[in-house]
């Protein structure tokens, strides 16, 4: 039941699990992320070769084998949904596209939605998605028929497409009328294709009308249609960039020079880093013969809707620096190097006062929600300056005006989108030298937010202080390393009463907090002798934004200045998804200039994230957190190894029913400097209560104690520092075993040699000489006679044994005799018997189908498998293998006609099984399993199964009086006619 060590080469064996002691390098994390990478590729590529070859099912089958190897590549989600569709499989379809759709705002996948309900003759849900589909997005001449039939059966008087082109497409048999913005401009006399009036882009809505009725499509959202996603940068040889219009990407756009000039982008894009599934990005270039010869300024391109692309305005020259020909450069956009810089004296400072500064652009729902907790936190000697970047939308706007006639925020407005730093800066401006606490409109402040701030800009020598967030990546809080959940209002200002409350208890030198690489932009308080002294935001360089406050802070620090965490104060951001499909771009150009201008800013920090110095700060978080989520509850402390597999699922179940009974279940694995402490139910709640050993053990000890661990229950110790056998002792509390499988007298787990034969569990002689000759698994040095010495004191000292089945129980005793060790079943056999229908055989004509489930490691049957797998080929026995899981070496059973799925989550198991149309199961494992969880899916799949004759899965096979438990060591041919005799073809 414990995860499987990796099969035998012959060799003495280094531990097989991660733990104590044993570091995993982020080297051994990239080749393991490019092997299953090159799988799924693999994969992929035999699914598009199936597919092509006409094979669906099979095509169908390699795909979906590489969506679950790469399961968030929206890629593979469309392929696989394609031959969903082309299979039958028409429901699996539609839950892909829905999820493009929601995801990408992907037109195809909006249109094909349409498709799989009307398959699925939703035809209510099929016009209401073919109305959002055609207000949105141009329909091709393939999609009319579609539209036709969804108009008429849902009782239109026609439907309508509009294109970037300037026309619309009208098929109805009346005379209808178009409106811009509910001016009538022009009626038509039926089906056909019409011109739009020559300003329809500045419209907002476009409507068909039969008398009084919309036609289907109608009305269309204009800003949808006409969308532009785009990029733009310099280079040597001078400006190149990609555009292109999502709801219409067959169209070629236009871009507008700074001189009325014109650029076409024609040629589809080749090399654009997107996650955009079907982007078709057009390449564009301005060759630097073109550009400005003298007094070159920053150069603006737009789009047909009169859009900046995005990285507009751009200096041609950053070209130059990024290609490291800095010689002819000006000052200011010559490279200076990252070093250690001279620090101001710190002295106390007196404020020249205080300005909020808010660039606002669209939302209003999230503006308006941090404009109130803004206003509703910030002192009455606190302007709160909102800078409205020509917002697109007119109710923000109107909202921002009613504010400022109020005389409750001072509003710049700008009447054409200029972007961040261009808006920060002119809201900083307008602070008139006051200390400035820029804040994105996307956040949420808690009471008291600015009076902290300013506690800490109040010294010469800080520049920025940039206080935690969810969001804020170094100073994001819980994880740091992955997306943590958007607070709501409340949850947000509990975090902050956390984060004051666990400063103000802190011992001097937890308050020490360290300095800043960087400050971050979403929340960032501005000393104003900084702001004068270092200068604004550059607005020549990051165009919309991204990089450009760590462009200041780094300048900043050239002077001396500081940037410092405020710990004692959380704000909630949302994040920023304003560049859309450009943000990557974006984000990637500016980094090379960013790292051009100031070389060794990555590395400045990396070495920051390499040393995390808030780990502490956030731990403190995380164990203040814990104690009040364990408050009143008694805890039980499951002590299991790093593998997950049946041990993971078993301490999970029994956690579920710990906590059913009013308790509190905490999870204690190991790590490579020592454990680290979970929520048992959820794993990612608590992420730094990690704790090194020994320098943290007593630390360890004190959370433990808070919580009140009543007991610690045992799953595995394998992978964990030696302290940990003896911590309920320094914790006076009782200590339980669940017996998982062999590891308390065998060091190789499996009781397997190292040629994958079962052992038979012989004397203690000749179990060390198989571990001296094959080598053991437990990472620590210890001969089999003093582990079972160990062992038995352990087990005898334990208040409670529990092992999963009867097999275990008297193997365990047959070892350690004497001890009192309860079957504690992991599912109801009795319950998943009922699944089983016996009494199958395969279909005529058919070959057998044998499905193996899980993840099947040498002992868990690999050879067995590999070798039945060759057999069935040289001997051309019609029977069918396929396993539901993966192995080492899924290429060697694949070469021999064996269908491996691959990896796949809990859920998606019966879902696979039924998919492989079996007839019988098959569980190959040629060692005492001690409980099979393999098995209890093939059950519950309707199947009867075959296993070799030893340990739970024999014992709950017989039990069953289903299916067949056979001889250890029956050859495979004589297996595969066993099989073939009783599954088989009936006649």
């Amino acid at each position: 039941m414990s995860s499987d060590p990796p099969a035998s080469s012959g060799r003495k064996p280094d531990a097989s699990f991660a733990g104590f002691g044993r570091i995993v390098s982020a080297e051994d994390r990239r080749r393991w992320q490019e092997a299953m990478s090159r799988r799924a590729q693999d994969a992929f590529a035999r699914g598009q070769a199936a597919l092509q070859a006409g094979n669906t099912s099979l095509g169908l089958f390699w795909l979906e084998r590489a969506e679950r190897m790469s399961r968030h590549n929206p890629n593979l989600k469309w392929s696989v949904g394609l031959a969903c569709l082309s299979a039958g499989r028409v429901s699996d379809c539609l839950m892909r596209m829905e999820e493009l759709r929601q995801d990408f705002d992907l037109r195809e996948a909006a249109f094909l939605e349409v498709i799989c309900l009307v398959r699925l003759q939703r035809m209510e849900d099929a016009a209401r998605r073919m109305q959002a589909a055609l207000s949105h997005f141009h329909a091709t001449p393939q999609t009319y028929p579609l539209a036709g039939q969804i108009a008429s059966a849902a009782g239109r008087p026609g439907w309508m497409t509009a294109s970037n082109t300037g026309t619309v497409f009208v098929e109805t048999a009346r005379t209808f009328r178009l409106f811009l913005d509910g001016q009538e401009h022009l009626q038509g006399a039926g089906s056909g294709t019409y011109d739009l009036p020559e300003d329809w882009r500045s419209a907002r809505s476009l409507e068909i009308k039969v008398g009084r009725r919309h036609v289907l499509g109608s009305p269309l959202d204009i800003a949808a249609l006409t969308r532009c996603e785009s990029f733009v940068e310099a280079a040597a040889n001078g400006l190149r960039g990609w555009i292109w219009t999502p709801a219409e990407p067959e169209y070629s756009p236009r871009i507008l020079l700074w001189d009325g000039t014109t650029v076409w982008a024609e040629a589809f894009s080749e090399d654009v880093d997107s996650d955009i599934p079907l982007a078709r990005t057009r390449a564009f270039h301005v060759p630097a013969s073109r550009l400005p010869e003298k007094d070159m300024d920053l150069l603006e391109l737009w789009d047909e809707n009169g859009r900046l692309l995005t990285g507009a305005p751009v200096d041609p020259r950053v070209g130059q620096l990024v290609s490291g020909l800095t010689d002819t450069l000006p000052i200011g956009l010559r490279p200076t190097k990252v070093r250690a810089w001279k620090m101001r004296p710190h002295r106390p400072r007196a404020s020249p006062g205080c300005a909020v500064v808010i660039p606002v652009y669209a939302d209003l729902r999230r503006t308006m929600d941090c404009l109130r907790t803004v206003l509703s936190t910030c002192p009455v000697d606190v302007p709160v300056i909102v800078v409205d970047d020509a917002t697109p939308e007119p109710l923000l706007a109107r909202e921002l005006d009613q504010l400022a006639e109020q005389g409750r925020i001072i509003l710049i407005r700008h009447f054409r989108n200029c972007g961040f730093p261009i808006s920060a800066n002119d809201g900083m401006r307008a602070a008139e030298g006051r200390d400035i606490l820029l804040l994105n409109s996307d956040t949420l402040v808690p009471a008291g937010w600015v009076e902290r701030l300013r506690a800490r800009l109040a010294f010469t020598d800080v520049g920025t202080v940039t206080p935690f967030s969810n969001d804020a990546t170094i100073l994001s809080y819980p994880a740091v390393d992955r997306p943590n959940p958007v607070p709501s209002l409340v949850e947000m200002r509990a975090l902050d009463r956390l984060c004051q409350a666990t400063f103000m208890h802190a011992d001097a030198a937890s308050r020490n907090v360290p300095d800043l690489p960087t400050a971050h932009g979403f929340c960032m308080a501005i000393s104003a002798e900084c702001l004068a002294e270092i200068g604004l935001f550059r607005e020549d360089l990051f165009a919309q934004g991204y990089g450009e406050e760590n462009d200041f802070c780094l300048r900043a620090s050239a002077k001396g200045f500081r940037h410092v965490a405020a710990p004692d104060l959380f704000v909630a951001h949302v994040g920023s998804a304003s560049f859309g499909t450009s943000r990557k771009s974006l984000g990637a150009r500016n980094l090379k200039i960013l790292n051009a201008l100031h070389p060794g800013y990555d590395r400045l920090v990396q070495r920051f994230i390499e040393a995390d110095p808030l780990h502490d700060t956030r731990r403190r978080l995380d164990i203040a957190r814990l104690i009040r989520v364990a408050r009143g509850r008694a805890t039980m402390l499951m002590v299991q190894h790093d593998a997950g597999g049946g041990v993971g699922r078993v301490v999970r179940e029994r956690s579920e029913a710990f906590e059913a009974e009013g308790g509190f279940a905490l999870a204690l694995r190991p790590h490579e400097q020592g454990c680290r402490v979970e929520d048992a139910l959820d794993s990612k709640r608590f992420p730094n209560l990690k704790f090194r050993f020994p320098d943290e053990l007593p630390l360890l000890l004190d959370v433990l104690r808070d919580v009140h661990v009543e007991a610690v229950e045992w799953h595995h110790l394998i992978g964990h520092a030696p302290c940990i056998r003896t911590l309920h002792e320094r914790l006076g509390v009782p200590y339980d075993v669940f017996i998982h499988d062999h590891v308390w007298f065998c060091p190789r787990i499996s009781l397997c040699d190292g040629e994958g034969r079962y052992c038979g569990e012989p004397d203690i002689a000749r179990c060390e000489q198989c571990v001296t000759r094959w080598g053991g698994y437990l990472g620590e040095d210890i001969s089999v006679s003093d582990l079972v010495a160990r062992s038995g004191r352990e087990l005898s000292s334990a208040r409670r044994l529990m092992a999963p089945c009867e097999d275990t129980v008297r193997r365990i005793r047959r070892h350690f005799p004497g001890l009192t060790i309860e079957a504690v079943a992991l599912e109801d056999d009795s319950a998943l018997r009922k699944f089983i229908r016996t009494g199958r055989h395969s279909v005529s004509a058919q070959p057998l189908r044998v499905c193996v489930v899980g993840g099947i490691s040498q002992w868990k049957g690999y050879d067995t498998l590999l070798a039945l797998a060759a057999e069935i080929q040289t001997h051309r026995l019609p029977i069918e293998l396929s396993l539901v899981g993966h192995t080492h070496d899924d290429d060697a059973l694949m070469a021999l006609g064996v269908r491996v799925t691959g990896e796949y989550r809990e859920d998606e198991v019966q879902a696979l099984i039924c998919q492989q149309k079996p007839d019988v199961g098959l569980i190959p494992s040629i060692a005492p399993e001690t409980w099979c969880y393999a098995l209890g899916q093939i059950w519950r799949s309707g199947l009867e199964a075959v296993c070799f004759d030893l340990g739970a899965q024999g014992e709950r096979v017989n039990r069953s009086g289903t299916g067949l438990a056979v001889p250890l060591g029956m050859p495979p041919f004589q297996l595969a006619m066993l099989l073939l005799r009783r599954w088989g073809d009936a006649r």
